[in-house]
């Protein structure tokens, strides 16, 4: 069953460009009326395809100018402390995305810090919440491809 048709499909690809641009250059560049885009992205809304409507920051403008990318193994796959994870990487801000992964490591979070100092505050943080087997950090030399905007 799909869940939005082409016409939405191209809203959506206008709308992960920018969010911002009014209905009425929205609907002239899909070949709507502004009344037909505003019931397509209230309808897009509320089935869940549009999750929320953000603003960008410049990690450097927020002095969170180093990425990091943390491996992390654990010990325990129980529940409990599944749930303890999770809880505690939701609740620190620098940690943008935590994934669970197959293979060699178990968890990978992306966060932004302002420099090793940063890092370690935030890995200090993290296993103080958390019991972790391991930790191997990478850290983001060159950003070549960052994007937001997925394929449709």
């Amino acid at each position: 069953m799909d869940i939005f048709d082409q016409t939405d499909a191209r809203i959506l690809k206008e709308l992960q460009q920018d969010a911002t641009q009014s209905l009425e250059a929205l609907g002239d560049s899909i070949g709507l009326s502004r009344n037909a885009c505003w019931r397509r992205i209230r309808a897009l809304e509320e089935t869940g395809v549009i999750t929320g409507r953000v603003a960008l920051v410049d990690p450097e403008a927020a002095d969170l100018g180093l990425m990091v990318f943390m491996q992390v193994r654990t010990h325990s796959h129980d529940p409990d402390w599944q749930t303890n994870f999770k809880k505690a990487t939701r609740t620190i801000p620098n940690i943008l995305s935590v994934y669970r992964m197959t293979g060699d490591l178990d968890y990978l979070i992306r966060a932004r810090v302002r420099d090793m100092a940063g890092y370690d505050a935030l890995y200090q943080q993290l296993i103080h919440l958390v019991p972790i087997a391991d930790v191997a950090a990478s850290f983001v030399m060159e950003e070549i491809k960052d994007g937001t905007a997925l394929p449709l």
